[in-house]
């Protein structure tokens, strides 16, 4: 560049993009968000603010940004107060880049933890909070330590495939030589979940790019890759290892219904049925994930871990 050059544009601020703001951000093992607590239905964000405000470089960097709104303020919140008149609360989620998504279990651990610090709710240790989601009711209990979620009834996606072969689908994964075949999950969310060998395969996996999933998902699909532990059952409780690929968002630290993808499907290849405890190990720490009768009859995922406040400010003119 001459001396004469023009000075290239910084571009538009943040603020200029979203307006002023106030916000926390806060993670549950290295999965990170930003929350706004929105009581009155204010900030309605579009898909285009939200991944300027999830940009790690440009933005304040996050795996998603969760809104804090009444339900009645949201179509599927309005819905579920039909039958739960006790969820006031409504966690409006979308994934770093804009796009809607149903749930994040890592996220509802999170989400409460704010409305805590917001003085929106009042959750003693051991008390349960109804929280409105795109991906139905969740039930989340406070520990001394944490947070854990009832996630409600899973399902495989491809029941028969899944039954009759335990594989309904084919990845291609940058980092691994050869297609490799999986299991299909719904969390309320769509999973896809692979089995993998050995460490060395754990650690060669490049989720920069977007696994490449037959056949392919109309709305996408989160992809997890398993390591069963050796044993996989010691003591009775299962364990794996996990590296996830979050759709709209890229590897993540941490996806709690990933976690929960990952048990279902390890313990389903394992046939490990009566095992209904299993620590899955992320890059970003530990959960825990159980299984249990729910009061409908069918087979509910209990999702526990931690969550963490690390920051709050506003957006502002730089």
């Amino acid at each position: 560049m001459s001396a004469t050059d023009p000075a290239p544009s910084p571009g538009p601020t943040l603020e200029s993009v979203v307006g002023s703001l106030p916000y926390a951000k806060g993670h549950g093992t290295g999965n990170d968000f930003i929350l706004i607590a929105d009581p009155t239905d204010q900030h309605h964000l579009d898909q285009a603010q939200v991944a300027q405000i999830c940009d790690r470089y440009t933005g304040l960097g996050g795996d998603g940004l969760i809104r804090a709104v009444p339900s009645e303020a949201v179509a599927e919140g309005r819905m579920i107060l039909e039958s739960a008149p006790e969820a006031y609360w409504f966690m409006d989620y979308r994934n770093a880049d804009g796009s809607i998504s149903e749930m994040c279990g890592n996220g509802v651990r999170v989400f409460v933890h704010f409305l805590l610090s917001e003085n929106l709710v009042d959750l003693e240790v051991g008390a349960v909070l109804p929280i409105g989601t795109r991906g139905g009711l969740k039930l989340v209990t406070r520990l001394r330590d944490g947070y854990a979620v009832d996630m409600g009834p899973w399902e495989f996606i491809h029941d028969n495939a899944a039954t009759e072969n335990g594989l309904d689908s084919r990845v291609l994964t940058s980092g691994l030589p050869t297609v490799r075949g999986a299991l299909s999950i719904s969390m309320g969310n769509p999973h896809t979940v692979v089995a993998l060998a050995n460490v060395a395969e754990l650690r060669a996996l490049d989720l920069a790019s977007i696994p490449e999933v037959e056949p392919r998902p109309e709305h996408g699909t989160n992809v997890e890759y398993v390591l069963a532990g050796n044993p996989s059952v010691p003591g009775g409780r299962g364990s794996l290892r996990m590296r996830v690929h979050e759709r709209g968002v890229g590897e993540t630290l941490s996806c709690g219904t990933g976690a929960c993808a990952a048990a279902i499907a390890t313990r389903h290849w394992s046939q490990a049925h009566d095992v209904a405890q299993w620590a899955v190990q992320v890059p970003g720490g530990d959960l825990g994930v159980g299984f249990e009768e729910g009061a409908d009859g069918r087979e509910h995922v209990v999702l526990s871990g931690p969550a963490v406040l690390v920051a709050r400010g506003d957006i502002t003119a730089g």
